[in-house]
Protein backbone atom coordinates (compact mmCIF):
# COMPACT_ATOMS: atom_id res chain seq x y z
CA UNK A 1 0.00 0.00 0.00
CA UNK A 2 1.07 3.55 -0.72
CA UNK A 3 -0.55 6.46 1.08
CA UNK A 4 -0.25 10.14 0.15
CA UNK A 5 -1.43 13.36 1.82
CA UNK A 6 -2.66 16.04 -0.54
CA UNK A 7 -1.10 18.84 1.53
CA UNK A 8 2.30 17.12 1.39
CA UNK A 9 2.03 16.56 -2.37
CA UNK A 10 1.07 20.17 -2.96
CA UNK A 11 3.98 21.38 -0.84
CA UNK A 12 6.41 19.15 -2.79
CA UNK A 13 4.98 20.37 -6.10
CA UNK A 14 5.36 24.02 -5.03
CA UNK A 15 8.90 23.45 -3.71
CA UNK A 16 9.89 22.13 -7.15
CA UNK A 17 8.33 25.24 -8.73
CA UNK A 18 6.26 23.24 -11.16
CA UNK A 19 2.60 23.07 -12.08
CA UNK A 20 2.69 19.24 -12.11
CA UNK A 21 4.01 16.62 -9.71
CA UNK A 22 3.82 12.94 -10.62
CA UNK A 23 3.70 11.07 -7.32
CA UNK A 24 2.80 7.55 -8.45
CA UNK A 25 3.83 5.35 -11.38
CA UNK A 26 2.73 1.74 -11.51
CA UNK A 27 2.46 -0.86 -14.26
CA UNK A 28 -1.05 0.13 -15.41
CA UNK A 29 -1.42 3.74 -14.24
CA UNK A 30 0.23 6.86 -12.92
CA UNK A 31 -1.08 9.78 -10.87
CA UNK A 32 -0.12 13.36 -10.32
CA UNK A 33 -1.18 16.69 -8.90
CA UNK A 34 -1.67 19.60 -11.32
CA UNK A 35 -2.01 23.20 -10.14
CA UNK A 36 -2.77 26.42 -11.97
CA UNK A 37 -3.28 29.87 -10.43
CA UNK A 38 -6.32 32.03 -11.11
CA UNK A 39 -5.90 33.76 -14.44
CA UNK A 40 -3.03 31.49 -15.52
CA UNK A 41 -2.94 29.74 -18.93
CA UNK A 42 -2.91 25.95 -19.23
CA UNK A 43 -0.06 24.98 -21.59
CA UNK A 44 -0.73 21.25 -21.77
CA UNK A 45 -0.97 19.31 -25.02
CA UNK A 46 -2.92 16.10 -25.73
CA UNK A 47 -1.52 12.99 -24.05
CA UNK A 48 -1.16 9.45 -25.39
CA UNK A 49 -2.98 8.10 -22.32
CA UNK A 50 -6.57 8.24 -21.12
CA UNK A 51 -6.92 10.62 -18.15
CA UNK A 52 -9.25 11.18 -15.26
CA UNK A 53 -9.29 14.59 -13.59
CA UNK A 54 -10.60 15.04 -10.04
CA UNK A 55 -10.83 18.72 -9.14
CA UNK A 56 -9.64 19.05 -5.54
CA UNK A 57 -10.10 22.83 -5.30
CA UNK A 58 -10.68 25.89 -7.45
CA UNK A 59 -12.92 26.87 -10.34
CA UNK A 60 -12.34 26.93 -14.09
CA UNK A 61 -13.72 26.00 -17.46
CA UNK A 62 -12.42 22.87 -19.16
CA UNK A 63 -12.61 22.26 -22.88
CA UNK A 64 -12.19 18.67 -24.09
CA UNK A 65 -12.35 18.36 -27.86
CA UNK A 66 -15.31 20.54 -28.87
CA UNK A 67 -17.09 20.41 -25.48
CA UNK A 68 -16.69 22.93 -22.65
CA UNK A 69 -17.90 22.59 -19.06
CA UNK A 70 -17.42 24.39 -15.76
CA UNK A 71 -15.46 22.49 -13.13
CA UNK A 72 -15.06 23.02 -9.39
CA UNK A 73 -14.22 20.99 -6.27
CA UNK A 74 -15.60 17.49 -6.70
CA UNK A 75 -15.82 17.53 -10.50
CA UNK A 76 -14.57 14.34 -12.17
CA UNK A 77 -13.83 14.40 -15.91
CA UNK A 78 -12.65 11.66 -18.28
CA UNK A 79 -10.39 12.81 -21.14
CA UNK A 80 -9.77 10.25 -23.92
CA UNK A 81 -6.20 9.75 -25.14
CA UNK A 82 -4.95 12.17 -27.82
CA UNK A 83 -7.92 14.54 -27.36
CA UNK A 84 -7.03 18.25 -27.19
CA UNK A 85 -8.00 19.68 -23.80
CA UNK A 86 -7.20 22.61 -21.53
CA UNK A 87 -8.37 24.47 -18.47
CA UNK A 88 -9.22 28.13 -19.02
CA UNK A 89 -11.04 31.03 -17.36
CA UNK A 90 -9.49 29.90 -14.07
CA UNK A 91 -11.29 32.05 -11.52
CA UNK A 92 -9.94 30.36 -8.34
CA UNK A 93 -6.56 28.65 -7.91
CA UNK A 94 -6.99 25.15 -9.32
CA UNK A 95 -5.69 21.88 -7.84
CA UNK A 96 -6.44 18.75 -9.87
CA UNK A 97 -5.62 15.11 -9.21
CA UNK A 98 -4.73 13.44 -12.53
CA UNK A 99 -4.78 9.70 -13.20
CA UNK A 100 -3.25 8.37 -16.44
CA UNK A 101 -3.78 4.89 -17.87
CA UNK A 102 -1.53 3.45 -19.11
CA UNK A 103 1.07 5.35 -17.07
CA UNK A 104 2.68 8.46 -18.48
CA UNK A 105 6.31 7.97 -19.58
Amino acid sequence: MKVFRLDDLDAERAANQGAYLRFLKERTMSAGLYALRAGESDPQKPHDQDEIYLVVSGRASLTVGEETTSVARGSVVFVPARTPHRFHHISEDLRVMVVFSPPEP
